[in-house]
């Protein structure tokens, strides 16, 4: 029996990458449309399983749809690992992984009970057919938070750290004020209820019974609602701040306007050479 050549391999990664990659080509077009449906099918079928008096009446069927599409996204990840430039980079990637991670429940519920609902991870996949649907737009203002985000995490490292201190004090001040007497058992107890408290939750499975415990508990509600929107103003800062275009300190000396766009040799006012060395 004939061996396949090297080249008559790579002709065929190239293809497989073609067809599952690219978007330009009608192949392509379909193959993500057929995987939009199939993700959202298979994302539907671990909802309805969870449902009780679904899993008893349609099980069976359930369980079968569910190899099915475990079976059809094995093959895919194997085409997609095997038609990758960079394997091992296609492997750490963050879709790499979110594909690993929508087969690899199915297997691993052989072993573990229950880990099969783990499956609604696939609806991640999703992100994968913005491009054969137009929203790369959409992609791009992701990037932008992802990017705010990045910016301000020492930021919001700080404030969260002094949250953690600031709950731990009140938690352990009304501790020792309220006692086990009053629902307060532990110093880890009251922590949680301050955390609850501070973050204006309110569960209402534990309060301050004492004078001194209710204006304790005051002085945190008030807090809470201080310090809310800490993380949201740095955040979205941060967010004004990557959106904002990048300008040059340069003046027009015609009109006089300040700030221009990077690489701009033109005053965008009124047109006149900004004379930039």
């Amino acid at each position: 029996m004939k061996q396949p050549t090297a080249e008559a391999i790579t002709h065929l990664r190239n293809r497989i990458h073609i067809i599952i990659e690219g978007t330009d080509t009608r192949l392509g077009k379909l193959f993500d449309i057929v995987l939009l449906i199939t993700i959202l099918a298979s994302v539907a079928v671990v909802m309805l399983d969870s449902v009780l008096y679904m899993r008893l009446q349609y099980g069976t069927l359930f369980r079968y749809a569910e190899w099915f599409f475990t079976i059809l996204f094995t093959i895919e990840y194997i085409l997609r690992w095997f038609s990758a430039p960079n394997r091992f980079r296609y492997a750490f990637s963050f879709f790499g992984i979110v594909d690993l991670l929508s087969v690899l429940p199915s297997y691993l519920s052989l072993v573990f009970g229950g880990v099969q609902y783990l499956l609604v991870i696939r609806i991640l996949r999703i992100l994968r057919v913005f491009r054969v649907l137009k929203l790369n737009t959409y992609m791009q203002q992701a990037g932008f938070l992802a990017s705010a985000l990045k910016t301000s995490q020492q930021k919001i490292t700080v404030f969260f750290l002094s949250l953690v201190l600031l709950v731990t004090i009140f938690g352990s001040v009304v501790y020792v004020v309220e006692g086990p007497e009053n629902g307060f058992t532990s110093i880890p107890i009251s922590i949680y209820w301050a955390v609850v408290t501070v973050t204006t939750t309110g569960y209402g499975d534990m309060s301050p019974k004492t004078p001194i415990g209710q204006a304790i508990a005051s002085m945190v509600m008030i807090t809470g609602y201080a310090i809310i929107a800490v993380p949201t103003g740095i955040f979205t800062a941060e967010l004004a701040r990557n959106m904002r275009p990048q300008l040059n300190p340069i003046a027009c000396p015609n009109c006089g306007k300040f700030g221009h766009a990077v690489g701009a040799d033109l005053c965008d006012r009124c047109g006149h050479a900004l004379h930039v060395q």
